[in-house]
């Protein structure tokens, strides 16, 4: 049985972005999320030993959910250009690690993610999903866990591991009812609105009582009675939010295989980036046989 990392490539992109002032180099190109993104990389070998790690990208639009809801993610602000100029660069400096890069038109990464796991679990392989994504919670179980960034907001929360136990001690429902329970509080992030005034503990507590959200449409005598005439309203609107943050699971993964680190070639870009540290770090994690 083998270790496998799925890592949600923009959620991480964000974080080194962020993690980081701005940095640059002579010529003015920002680096500051490639700094980030090799200290995320090498952290995750380090601390969690893959036998192999793969990236995920979105790559535009996801089909099926804008063709439900036009204005899915509508909210969100622009990537800054910053970022953006180095998404390429982040995708170079992984392959040259040997790691695979995988993104498909109008399929999003969280739906790669989630077929990718189901697969590696369904053959015994022990799965880590790296990502802060709540979504993908609905993943976890039997040998699939999710392993959370350190918010970059808070840092000295540090990363954390969760388990069924974890996910459900987060949401306060397991993760077969994630979904359920996003579509009732909703995903702000993906601008999904929920039901106005239900917050997490009612959401939680009324699927422990009705075991789904569709349990919760057919309650007569739904508590708080307040909610009921609202949730009435609102039952095709959540039924379409469960069908929005529901993952699929039958995208065909990608080889995973992982290839030789390129040392030269990655100590070049480096180089070329003016990370000098990091070049030379990378020489002695993989040009010395220690990758």
């Amino acid at each position: 049985m083998t270790k496998v990392l799925l890592l949600d490539g923009y959620n991480l992109a964000f974080r080194s972005y962020y993690a980081l002032p701005e940095l640059t180099r002579a010529d003015g190109f920002p680096t500051g999320a490639a700094h980030g993104w090799i200290k995320t990389i090498w952290k995750l070998e380090d601390s969690e030993q893959p036998d192999q790690l793969a990236v995920f990208f979105d790559e535009g639009g996801s089909r099926r959910h804008l063709e439900a809801l036009p204005d899915y993610k509508a909210n969100r602000t622009e990537m800054p250009e910053a970022l953006q100029q180095q998404i390429p660069v982040l995708r170079e400096l992984t392959s040259l690690m040997g790691y695979p890069v995988s993104s498909i038109e109008g399929i999003e990464a969280d739906d790669l993610i989630a077929s990718a796991a189901k697969h590696l679990g369904a053959q015994g392989h022990r799965v880590v999903i790296v990502s802060a994504d709540k979504d993908l919670g609905q993943c976890v179980g039997g040998t699939i866990t999710q392993l959370l960034p350190a918010p970059t907001a808070n840092p000295r929360l540090g990363w954390r591991a969760l388990n069924e136990k974890g996910v459900e001690e987060k949401f306060g429902v397991p993760p077969r009812l994630v979904p359920d329970y996003l579509a009732l509080v909703g995903d702000s992030s993906d601008n999904i609105a929920g039901l106005k005034g239900v917050g997490p503990k009612t959401a939680a507590k009324w699927l422990r009582e009705y075991g789904s959200l569709e349990g919760v449409l057919q309650a007569g005598q739904l508590n708080p009675v307040r909610f009921r005439e609202q949730v009435m309203e609102s039952t095709e609107r959540l039924r379409l939010n469960l069908r929005l943050v529901t993952l699929e699971y039958q995208h065909t993964p990608p080889s995973l295989e992982r290839q030789s680190v390129n040392v030269p070639a990655l100590v070049e870009k480096l180089e070329e980036l003016e990370m000098k540290q990091s070049a030379t770090q990378a020489w002695e994690r993989y040009g010395l046989g220690l990758g």
